[in-house]
């Protein structure tokens, strides 16, 4: 008589699953609304701003953040206001790309914010370079401006996560849909 095998379909199949996580770059544009709401409420309030025309105009379709103010010193009062409200909220600075200042209407200036989302190729190639050279046995994978991360070992992927929030990277990372 054969003797049969036991089913061991289990184990294979547990060895096969894939464990995963995303790494983005994204800002809550619902904090940063937020925070430009306090930003001005702290500007209508405080006295080395009464009289002056100066604001802080949020559009976020485009994603910009416009700052207005009478003269440099209170431009850097504008960004400082800003900055602060902002790192209060959660929200990191590494997002923010500010524009040269530019001469307005009546001598006023006006400076340009741009809210930066999405890790771009170069961005995207380097930390593919930064997570292969620890040496674990993970797959990086580029999907638009978001990046996926797999392996069969949840640890491997905590040890990359541990690596990844240790850097001093230029962008700021989340790393999020972690199965």
């Amino acid at each position: 008589m054969k003797s049969q095998k036991s089913c061991n379909w289990i184990p294979i199949f547990e060895k096969m699953q894939k464990f995963s996580f995303d790494i983005v770059s994204e800002v809550d544009l619902q904090e940063m609304d937020n925070a430009v709401n306090q930003a001005n409420k702290e500007l209508s309030q405080r006295y080395d701003f009464k009289g002056s025309k100066s604001s802080i105009a949020y559009e976020r379709k485009e994603k910009t953040v416009t700052l207005i103010a009478d003269d440099d010193f209170k431009l850097r009062a504008l960004t400082d206001i800003l900055v602060t409200r902002m790192a209060k909220r959660g929200i990191s600075l590494k997002s923010l790309k500010f524009n040269a200042p530019e001469r307005a209407f009546e001598g006023y200036l006006r400076q340009k914010v741009d809210i930066c989302m999405g890790i771009d190729k170069e961005r995207a190639k380097e930390l593919t370079g930064i997570i292969k050279g620890l040496g674990l046995k993970v797959q990086t994978q580029i999907e638009g401006e978001k990046m996926k991360v797999s392996s069969a070992k949840k640890d491997e992927l905590q040890a990359v996560i541990a690596h990844l929030r240790g850097l001093n990277f230029p962008i700021p990372l989340s790393f999020c849909n972690y199965r």
